[in-house]
């Protein structure tokens, strides 16, 4: 782990911009002609600050961003925990300076062991206080939940419920496996829920394809269809995710008819055989979940993985009906 935080007037200073102050207060010293115990005092702290980064080179300059489900504003985890009722997982580091919170990154946070356990139950929040490459308000921002939390260790893992109160605090990195690693919160946090009865009886997902065929026709609509392998834990709770996910939940309930269901039974139904035509007779893997955007029910008009972060999905569906509507237009001028 590395150590050396300090903090000021809601400032952090990282260890790296201490290390500069080092070698800056002898020429200092010589040039303003102070006495010998300022450079015992630099000495002192030079020598305290290489113990703290012995053995830690080269320092990585790069952005701790293992992927873009990770939230950098702790405002918007808040808002999303409260939303889904999901606990946060922050990870406070120092991307351009701290060797060990780059370990963690790579060893852990950027693999499918991890991903996969978090996907649907955690909100993400990365913490990062680099050297450069963000403003003082910036800084001082994420300085102030490290002084909430009380949080001096760099890297450190966070576990709050929705509500922001601490659950579990991780310091440092040691090598631990991905599985290791995530069993530290494993028990603090609860197993993922499938899209439920809950979701649609409020009206937000429809339960079949026949009901959604009726409800575009009564709105004039289009349909999106989550579709996904029947009984797959891990698949739905991708769909759960997704249908939480609050950019992504707005986004939908405004221009679509949304339903959740499950691929073809061979059953041999109608309905199934119009699923069969929107997958394009492709078979869905055990895990995956497929997007796909019709307006009755038989012809597919866009699809995409719901694999994706929220985020993809919904820039993916805004080009869609930009297309859409810019092909309407073309046809009423015709």
């Amino acid at each position: 782990m590395t150590e050396g935080v300090a903090y000021g007037e809601n400032v952090m200073i990282s260890v790296g911009n201490a290390v500069r102050l080092g070698r800056w207060f002898p020429q200092q010293r010589q040039s303003a002609g102070l006495a010998a115990l300022g450079g015992r005092v630099a000495s002192a702290l030079w020598v305290s600050l290489c113990l703290v980064v012995s053995g830690v080179f080269p320092v990585r300059m790069a952005s701790a961003t293992p992927s873009d489900r990770w939230l950098t504003s702790y405002e918007q985890a808040m808002e999303t925990a409260q939303e889904t009722g999901r606990p946060v997982l922050t990870i406070f580091t120092g991307s351009d300076w701290c060797p060990h919170c780059r370990t963690l990154e790579d060893h852990v946070l950027a693999t499918k062991t991890f991903l996969d356990w978090a996907d649907g139950r955690v909100v993400l929040l990365m913490i990062d206080l680099p050297q450069h490459g963000i403003s003082q308000a910036v800084r001082a921002e994420r300085s102030q939940v490290c002084i909430q939390y009380g949080v001096r260790t760099f890297p450190s893992a966070l576990l709050t419920d929705h509500e922001g109160r601490k659950l579990a605090l991780v310091t440092g990195y040691t090598g631990q496996s991905p599985a290791n690693w995530v069993a530290q919160f494993a028990s603090h946090v609860p197993a993922p829920t499938a899209p439920s009865a809950r979701m649609a009886a409020a009206g937000r997902v429809l339960p079949s394809l026949d009901t959604a065929v009726e409800s575009a026709r009564s709105s004039q609509r289009p349909i999106l269809l989550l579709v996904s392998k029947s009984g797959n834990t891990k698949a739905s709770s991708r769909v759960a995710s997704l249908i939480e996910d609050p950019e992504f939940e707005s986004f939908a309930r405004d221009h679509f008819v949304i339903a959740s269901v499950p691929a073809s039974d061979q059953s041999g139904s109608q309905s199934d055989q119009d699923l069969e035509n929107l997958l394009g007779g492709v078979e869905l893997g055990p895990d995956a979940v497929e997007l796909i955007v019709t307006e009755d029910g038989q012809t597919p008009l866009f699809s995409q993985s719901a694999t994706q972060p929220p985020q993809r999905i919904v820039s993916g569906l805004r080009r869609f009906l930009l297309a859409r509507q810019a092909a309407r237009n073309f046809s009423q001028r015709r």
